[in-house]
């Protein structure tokens, strides 16, 4: 499988998912700016979103959205535990907890990265705050999203709170959310695919 990627994006979920579950995926970067392949080919041929990641499969077919791609993974090896069975009121909380990190932190983000203007990106800073304040609620008797386990949830949650450090989001005020960054961030697969990427622990 080819796994689709720019360093420090979205596309680092989908990479911990591999390297938690053990699979072995090929790395292929993706020149966000142009949507070129390292080859010259054209991104936008593999995912017309035109977007990481996207995850292609051995018999071609290409799989987008990391919230789908890193529940294929942990469906691959379901006894890393990633992912709980599916069907059962476990998995519909972790969907639940991918949603929200896609739909209010992600997306949230993403305001921070494109050129708006100071009151836009103030507004995105403080809805994330609000939202990292039920996390820290929530992280003050758990250690992970779901309880006591890591799953893919916490790999997308640690992947983009990463972003905090280069959009002058502040956690200081949250260190149960703190804590949590560092307990994943202390997880050999965790280091292992941030290393994959060439990329600062």
């Amino acid at each position: 499988m080819k796994l689709y990627f720019s360093p420090g994006a979205c596309s680092l979920s989908p990479n911990i998912a591999a390297h938690e579950a053990g699979l072995d995926l090929q790395l292929v970067q993706v020149d966000m700016r142009s949507k070129k392949l390292p080859n010259g080919g054209d991104f936008l041929a593999i995912n017309p979103k035109g977007y990481v990641p996207a995850l292609e499969l051995d018999d071609g077919a290409v799989l987008t959205e990391g919230p789908a791609i890193v529940q294929y993974l942990a469906d691959l090896k379901p006894d890393a535990g990633l992912a709980p069975a599916a069907g059962t009121m476990a998995r519909y909380r972790l969907q639940e907890w991918l949603t929200f990190i896609g739909t209010e932190i992600h997306k949230t983000f993403s305001a921070l990265f494109a050129p708006n203007p100071d009151e836009v990106k103030d507004n995105a800073r403080k809805r994330l705050a609000a939202r990292f304040a039920l996390l820290e609620k929530h992280f003050a008797s758990e250690e992970y999203l779901l309880g006591g386990r890591f799953t893919v949830a916490d790999g997308y949650l640690y992947t983009v709170l990463r972003w905090s450090r280069v959009t002058g989001v502040d956690l200081e005020p949250f260190e149960k959310l703190r804590a949590f960054m560092e307990r994943v961030g202390a997880r050999p697969a965790v280091q292992a695919a941030i290393a994959a990427e060439k990329l600062k622990g």
